[in-house]
């Protein structure tokens, strides 16, 4: 596993690294702490990474209002501890992804912003992150008939070529994830603890190793449950959906209940729709006063994917910017590879529809926004085949133009709307 000089500081401030051991030995940067160092660097034009560098040593005095220094040097110091991480962490086949990573979900980062988890531990295919879906949740303890019940959405959602994302929790979220993988299907599991045991799953080895499942995590591999983890990555499954479905929930407890209410009533990051019928729980009539819809009860395939297009947000169709990108690459004569999507953009002067076509122009840096990756000007000359100087040329209108922004030392470039943190 290769990780990037950014992610190797991003895990040593944020990670417990607690391979052999029940307990953290260090004080770990919370989520909170690390959000308001990552803005304070953001602010001094620098990156994670230069916090490992010779020079570290002034901004980690002037980051003092921040976190103290000598906590930061120990954190920053746990080299050997992160060695041993990676060694274990590999050996499982579990990878590492950090916000300052090209690879990072771009869903997560463009829906949750400064909040999306500075780190993601996962396993599986991390092709399937950004495909969007359909989420189910619910309780733990249910009938037979709520578990069959949720299984035909499962396998509805597979037939659909519906990805089901879920969180991996007994009862409702496992039969739906069953009820997809059994038939061929995709699933997105978000776990809020013990990534590495279902990494090591023997029902879950094939469907990992066929590309049909990616188990992930902002949690370290190797933690136990928490309440408070638990509540904390509700809104993750909610941030991978195009929708979510509710199957049932206790009325005013538990995690199901504390999750559909946040969407509701304060993030709104998918639609959410409850189960209807005789059963329905009273937890699912209070949500129902709350603002969930009614699940329609799609019975096609055709049914299923137009509920779910018809929820689609700009935001969330990702695959817009890619469809663009691969007519201009063509025209160009290019072959198309999705990492070069977020500059697709500045290939349009090489194509004769620069400044003198701005409509065109401006059209596509649209459809770029929240989902390009900050670049430098050497690399975005490198991936397109321009001279250095024209890429650069192109860069700097861009900016003048208020359509891109530049930051960092060496700049890097992204769209004026969207909001990069490390």
């Amino acid at each position: 596993m290769s990780l990037s000089s950014n992610t190797k500081a991003i895990l040593l401030l944020t990670s417990p690294l607690q391979v052999g051991r029940t307990t953290p030995q260090y004080e770990i940067l919370t989520q909170g702490e690390y959000k308001r160092l990552a803005q304070f660097l953001q602010r001094e034009g620098l990156q994670p990474a230069d916090l490992l560098s010779e020079g570290a040593q002034s901004t980690l005095q002037k980051a003092k209002e921040i976190v103290d220094p000598i906590r930061l040097q120990s954190l920053l110091g746990r080299g050997f501890q992160l060695s041993q991480a990676v060694e274990h962490w590999q050996a499982r086949a579990i990878w590492v992804v950090s916000r300052a990573d090209a690879e990072y979900p771009r869903r997560i980062k463009s829906r949750l912003k400064d909040n999306a988890p500075a780190i993601f531990y996962g396993c599986g295919s991390r092709m399937l992150l950004d495909s969007g879906g359909l989420a189910v949740v619910g309780s733990r303890h249910v009938d037979e008939t709520l578990i069959h019940y949720t299984e035909n959405i499962g396998r509805l959602a597979a037939q659909s070529s519906v990805t089901i994302i879920s969180g991996g929790a007994r009862g409702i979220d496992q039969a739906a994830m069953r009820g997809a993988l059994e038939n061929g299907g995709r699933v997105i599991g978000v776990l809020a603890d013990s990534l590495e045991l279902a990494a090591l799953n023997r029902e879950n080895r094939n469907f990992l190793l066929d590309d049909q499942l990616v188990l992930l995590s902002p949690y370290d591999p190797s933690a136990g449950f928490h309440v408070g983890t638990a509540m904390a990555r509700n809104k993750l499954i909610y941030a991978f959906s195009d929708a979510a479905l509710v199957v049932n929930s206790d009325l005013h407890k538990g995690g199901t209940w504390a999750g559909a209410t946040e969407q509701l009533e304060k993030l709104h990051l998918a639609p959410v729709y409850v189960r209807d019928g005789e059963k329905a729980s009273p937890g699912l009539s209070a949500l129902r006063q709350k603002g969930a819809l009614i699940w329609p009860e799609p019975q096609t395939k055709e049914e299923l994917q137009d509920l779910l297009t018809m929820q689609q947000t700009p935001e969330s169709r990702l695959a817009e910017p890619a469809e663009v990108a691969i007519s201009v690459h063509e025209e160009a004569g290019e072959e198309y590879h999705p990492a070069n999507q977020g500059i697709t953009v500045l290939r349009l002067k090489s194509l004769g529809q620069g400044k003198e076509d701005g409509a065109g122009y401006r059209l596509i840096l649209g459809k770029m926004s929240g989902s390009a990756l900050p670049r430098t000007a050497a690399e975005i000359a490198a991936e397109l085949g321009l001279p250095a100087k024209e890429a650069k040329k192109c860069l700097e209108q861009l900016v003048r133009e208020n359509l891109l922004r530049k930051k960092g030392r060496p700049a890097k470039y992204f769209p004026a709307e969207q909001e990069f943190s490390f």
